[in-house]
């Protein structure tokens, strides 16, 4: 087994190889406006550090967000290319999982807790977990302030969500962006609950094209 992992829902794009016992190298490429720039040579260099070729894959897997329509997009199109060009099985895991399997195993939490990204437009992506980092129903977007006032005022939010809005929401330590590390792990212990490879946008593009929005206002 040799599983390819990425993830482009954050501002960096996060690249691992796992050989299905341990990461064998990854790769995180700052830039959250440059995902179709910097995932290619990522791959690439995760790949040359572990000495294996594109053709050695088996897998590949790929956070499906939520995020940034074009970071994400990004990702999910990449991951689809691969798998089918070099016939590997294909592993679509809501990013939000990734960062909560990142807290539960590195102890940040021991109770129920919400995991919190940076939707942009002064919103958050979110969704909460179980102490054993399990998702309790779907990831949404919303503006942090309205999230705190659902939300018990102890509950734990760790995430770059929560560390850009701390004044509002009850931040704790723990991991800010998905890790595709700790997604290939996911993939590779069979813990992942996979969800297919459609992107989870949750709402429309920032830009839209000219004659989109010349209908809209017609």
């Amino acid at each position: 087994m040799l599983i390819l992992a990425l993830d482009t829902a954050a501002p960096a794009s996060s690249v691992a190889l796992h050989d299905g016992a341990t990461v064998l190298a990854s790769e995180s490429r700052p830039g959250a406006m440059s995902h179709g720039e910097q995932l290619a040579p990522a791959i690439a260099a995760v790949l040359e550090r572990a000495g294996a070729g594109l053709r050695e894959v088996t897998d590949v897997a790929v956070g499906v967000g939520p995020g940034p329509f074009t970071g994400l997009r990004v990702g999910v199109v990449t991951a689809r290319t691969l798998a089918v060009s070099v016939g590997a099985r294909l592993h679509g895991v809501c990013s939000l999982d990734v960062v909560a399997a990142e807290a539960v195993a590195g102890g940040a939490v021991d109770e129920a807790f919400v995991v919190a990204t940076d939707a942009r437009r002064k919103e958050v992506y979110w969704a909460e977990f179980t102490p054993r980092g399990e998702r309790v129903g779907d990831a949404d977007v919303m503006r942090p302030a309205d999230l705190a006032a659902r939300l018990p005022a102890s509950m734990p939010v760790l995430g770059r969500g929560a560390d850009l809005y701390a004044d509002v929401l009850h931040r704790v330590d723990g991991p800010t962006d998905p890790d595709a590390g700790v997604l290939a792990s996911m993939i590779a212990a069979g813990t992942a609950v996979e969800v297919g490879t459609e992107p989870l946008y949750l709402r429309r593009p920032d830009a839209t094209p000219a004659a989109e929005r010349k209908r809209a206002s017609a």
